[in-house]
């Protein structure tokens, strides 16, 4: 009576283990997909504002680009769910230190940038009058 409990249990388990990875990868993937369409439409944006010289375009692209790493910084958190090995924990690791140190580059880009543009407007501001 006993081994019969412990394989269906087992067999439940293995089947909640299987569920729970795919709804996992799905989710990545659909967050990888979103940071992937945030580049796209923020590169394009930026690359217009670009074309008319728009003074705000790197601070633009930087919050745009900071989103996308949020959106794939969230997959990769996400990763860690069905995560089975040490090998594997230690690349998701590595691959979430990468993100969040681009993500930390990036806020400082766009605090200089704001910084930069309230600079011009100043100085813009005391020329006109």
């Amino acid at each position: 009576m006993f081994i019969p409990v412990l394989s269906s249990s087992w067999i439940v388990n293995e089947i909640l283990h299987e569920w729970l990875g795919v709804m996992v990868n799905f989710f990545v993937i659909m967050l990888e997909f979103m940071g992937l369409i945030v580049i796209v439409y923020t590169a394009l944006k930026s690359f217009s504002g670009w074309i008319k010289k728009d003074p705000a375009t790197r601070l633009n692209l930087a919050e745009g680009l900071a989103m996308a790493l949020s959106f794939k910084l969230g997959g990769e958190i996400l990763r860690t769910v069905v995560v089975r090995d040490m090998s594997e924990i230690i690349q998701v690791g590595a691959i979430i230190i990468l993100r969040a140190a681009l993500t930390f580059l990036i806020h400082w880009e766009i605090k200089n940038e704001e910084q930069d543009i309230k600079q011009h407007s100043v100085n813009e501001h005391s020329h006109n009058t």
